[in-house]
């Protein structure tokens, strides 16, 4: 009975020791095997591994790509502006031997802290340098990729690799905003006011434009007439005066009897003349003189 116990007693710790002994890593995980605090063996790929029972340990890391995002953050750009900026990370365990060394036991809460400080740092700088039309254009991509690259460069270090960095939000802080509005305002009623002195002067001018064209349209206008007047004029001056030289005596009584049309008109006309007046002189002949 004693023997079977030892046996059985000695089975139980042989399999103790070799389940002790084989681990296994997933398809989505890195192992370290440490021995007193020294890494012995880099495990990377998939499947059963074996460790020396109680002398070695094994720590396992997300092979993945991990997210990071960063708390939101006050950045001063070139142009003295500022924008509260929140952006985000992925980021993955490139060098598992670097990693341990660099974080310790923090594993990767200990790395996304120091992750963020870095992308802080490098988001201060770059931002610093651009004015902010920059970071509301096309140009973005480009920025975030200059912080991905140096923030890379910077994490290397401690044995990961920051795949891509990209920026959420930028705008204008709370207390920034009413400053800009009014600011905005400012600009577009000035902008409103110059568009309406335009429009006014461009009025005044079209204006003065018609004014000039009606002025010489009217002046020409009235040349024309004069001129046209003054040929009539010419014209029946010639008729009175070829026809006054064919019968002299014809036109004067013409003459005398148009004076008394004109002064005889309306309904109460009154001359006061002397009877011997030559303006009696047709009206007391009995008849039309002749030419002699």
């Amino acid at each position: 009975m004693s023997r079977t116990y030892i046996l059985v007693s000695f089975l139980v710790a042989v399999c103790f020791i070799v389940m002790s002994a084989l681990f296994t890593v997933d398809e989505r995980q890195k192992a370290l095997v440490l021995q007193f605090g020294e890494v012995i063996k880099i495990i990377e790929k998939p499947g059963l591994a074996t460790k020396i029972p109680f002398i070695q340990t094994v720590v396992k890391y997300d092979g993945r790509i991990l997210p990071l995002d960063t708390l939101p953050l006050e950045v001063t750009m070139k142009d003295n502006r500022r924008f509260d900026v929140d952006a985000f990370a992925r980021w993955r365990i490139a060098d598992v031997k670097a990693f341990r060394r660099a974080v310790g036991s923090g594993g990767a809460g200990a790395a996304a802290s120091r992750l963020e400080q870095i992308l802080n740092a490098e988001l201060r700088t770059t931002l610093g340098e651009v004015n902010s039309s920059e970071l509301l254009s096309v140009n973005r991509v480009k920025l975030m990729n200059t912080i991905r690259d140096s923030a890379r460069a910077k994490a290397s270090a401690l044995g990961v690799d920051i795949i891509d960095v990209r920026i959420k939000r930028a705008d204008l802080p709370i207390e920034n905003l009413n400053a800009t509005f009014s600011r905005m305002r400012a600009e577009r009623e000035q902008d409103t006011a110059k568009l309406i002195a335009e429009g006014n002067e461009a009025a005044k001018r079209a204006t003065s434009l018609a004014d000039r064209t009606v002025v010489e349209t009217l002046s020409e206008a009235q040349k024309n007439a004069d001129i046209v007047r003054g040929e009539a004029d010419a014209e029946r001056n010639s008729i009175f005066a070829e026809a006054f030289g064919r019968d002299p005596e014809f036109f004067a009584f013409y003459r005398s009897l148009t004076a008394y049309e004109n002064s005889l008109k309306g309904s109460n006309s009154t001359l006061v003349i002397s009877p011997d007046s030559e303006f009696f002189d047709y009206l007391k002949s009995a008849s039309i003189p002749t030419e002699k």
